[in-house]
């Protein structure tokens, strides 16, 4: 005699029950499909390209038209020039086996001067390279260029000196904080605040 009604309490009991785990992962569900928003990958590149070289000529080998220095993480950084572009980077990935495409990261359409030169310590890269107008008659850089990426490699901070010999030498500091580009004069790049001459 009772038996219909415990059916419909129990039936009840167990939409109720539904009702509340479909709430209570609802309530879930919306912080998790955020969570990637709110938390950026350290490495956004995309990696499905082969090395590129400098597309100018050099009798001899290896060319100083291409430049590329491994990092303490297994991935590796390649620069080079390319006739009426400019400065281009490529960045290799351990795991993905392949490069990012070419990107420049400097846009000029005079001479490339001089060799490209690479440094990197604890996640920072330094680069040096040069331009000028009449370079390959002999004439010396007109657009000297200190250039540093961080991190994913996706931006690079770079700084441009105009008719200026050029940078002889970047130190990065064993911490990947602090760059400091020597020639005649001194120009200091750190994480906090870029580029600082003085």
């Amino acid at each position: 005699m009772h038996k219909p009604g415990i059916q419909v309490l129990a039936r009840a009991t167990v939409v109720v029950s539904v009702m509340i785990a479909a709430a209570a992962c609802g309530d879930h569900q919306d912080p998790a499909t955020t969570a990637p928003s709110r938390v950026a990958s350290p490495d956004s590149s995309v990696y499905s390209a082969e090395l590129e070289k400098s597309d100018l000529e050099w009798s001899g080998s290896p060319s100083p038209y291409n430049a590329q220095v491994k990092l303490a993480d297994g991935r590796r950084v390649a620069l080079h020039y390319l006739s009426g572009k400019g400065l281009v980077e490529q960045h290799y990935s351990p795991r993905a086996k392949a490069w990012t495409e070419p990107k420049v990261i400097y846009r000029t359409k005079t001479d490339a001067c001089q060799g490209i030169e690479l440094r990197a310590k604890n996640g920072t890269v330094a680069a040096i390279a040069d331009f000028g107008t009449y370079c390959y008659d002999g004439e010396p850089p007109t657009e000297s260029i200190a250039a540093i990426g961080t991190s994913s490699l996706t931006e690079w901070n770079v700084n441009v000196t105009k008719n200026f010999d050029g940078w002889e030498r970047a130190s990065v500091s064993d911490d990947g904080q602090q760059v400091v580009f020597t020639a005649d004069s001194t120009l200091r790049w750190s994480r906090a605040g870029g580029f600082e001459r003085k």
